[in-house]
């Protein structure tokens, strides 16, 4: 089955250009630990997570005023839509990460998460 049946199509981007502040207001509000970064033309540019806010704000000389394109991770792992549920498994288990942009191109068109990935064969193996 392809990733683009379980992804979530719903969700928050950040843009690079906002401070980290309130980056964090936004994730706290939306009640989400991470997001894609996106540029003014909602191209990929990176991911965040709040740890990684956290982290950068505890470096002598950082602000919350700085841009989130400052704290953000640049190299992003992501799939397209058509990718196969276990490949894309098989990346976030490699990468050690808990969840990923699916994009068309440049662009952010889902989100899929482990929680997700663990759900779909939860689901698919219920006998209950």
């Amino acid at each position: 089955m392809e990733i683009k049946q379980i992804m979530h199509r719903r969700f928050i981007v950040l843009n690079g250009e906002v401070d980290i502040e309130q980056a964090l207001h936004t994730m706290n509000e939306q009640r989400i630990n991470g997001a894609p970064v996106v540029d003014n033309e909602n191209n990929l540019i990176g991911i965040v997570v709040k740890q990684d806010l956290y982290r950068f704000l505890t470096e002598r000389g950082r602000y919350p005023s700085y841009p989130l394109n400052r704290a953000m991770t640049c190299k992003v792992i992501t799939a397209t839509e058509d990718e196969d549920i276990v490949t894309v498994a098989k990346r976030l288990r490699r990468h050690d990460i808990l969840a990923l942009p699916v994009v068309d191109g440049s662009k952010v068109i889902g989100l899929v998460s482990v929680e997700d990935i663990v759900e779909y064969f939860l689901n698919q193996n219920t006998s209950e």
